[in-house]
């Protein structure tokens, strides 16, 4: 069985005064330091074989505090970056919806019909992270993988693997900063073990 742990980056700075991020980059805040720490907690007895990251810092950052001293390298991997979001990426969300409501809401409530974008499209977004969960998958049969990625990406990748419809993406809870995901894989079918959860919050740390 191969069994891949997601999780999300922890809170940073531009999640905290509600701009976005996308392709682009902001450092992590202390919370968002002691959300990954507490995540590392959390799995700390669990088997880990191999550990990847999107390429941006807050993901990789988050994914190095995560591993503790386990004698693991982070592999960074591009296809594992938030969506590019383009003229978007710097602004708040109060902001572009301001610029321009239609394209926010259609956006958010009908992510389906996004076909012409600033960044990329939803079905372009879509092959790419999902390709790349499924690559490493494939390149790592049998093994424990982390994953540490981005809240997009992460609606994506799951909501493939619950085999949820584009248009029904944001229909629950969006996913929260070092939330935990757990699929296992066997014989190409998919089970999903954890969803969004953030029980290591309530671990004291150090």
């Amino acid at each position: 069985m191969t069994r891949l742990y997601l999780t999300r980056h922890g809170e940073t700075e531009w999640n905290l005064i509600g701009k976005v991020q996308g392709s682009k980059d902001s450092n992590l805040t202390q919370k968002g330091i002691m959300q990954a720490t507490k995540l590392g907690k959390y799995l700390e007895t669990t088997d880990i074989d191999v550990i990847y990251s999107s390429s941006s810092g807050r993901a990789y950052n988050t994914a190095k505090i995560i591993a503790g001293n386990r004698n693991i390298e982070v592999i960074k991997m591009d296809g594992l970056k938030e969506m590019n979001l383009g003229i978007w990426e710097g602004k708040t969300f109060e902001v572009i919806k301001a610029d321009n409501e239609e394209m926010y809401d259609t956006f958010w409530n009908k992510p389906h019909l996004v076909k012409k974008f600033p960044g990329e499209s939803f079905s372009e977004f879509e092959k790419r992270v999902v390709g790349s969960v499924l690559d490493i998958a494939e390149s790592n049969k049998g093994k424990d993988v982390l994953i540490v990625a981005h809240a997009l990406v992460l609606k994506v990748v799951m909501s493939f693997f619950e085999n949820r419809p584009l248009e029904k993406l944001f229909e629950d809870h969006f996913m929260y900063s070092t939330c935990l995901n757990e699929v296992e894989i066997l014989d190409g079918d998919y089970k999903i073990v954890k969803y969004n959860q953030t029980d290591h919050y309530d671990i004291e740390v150090g």
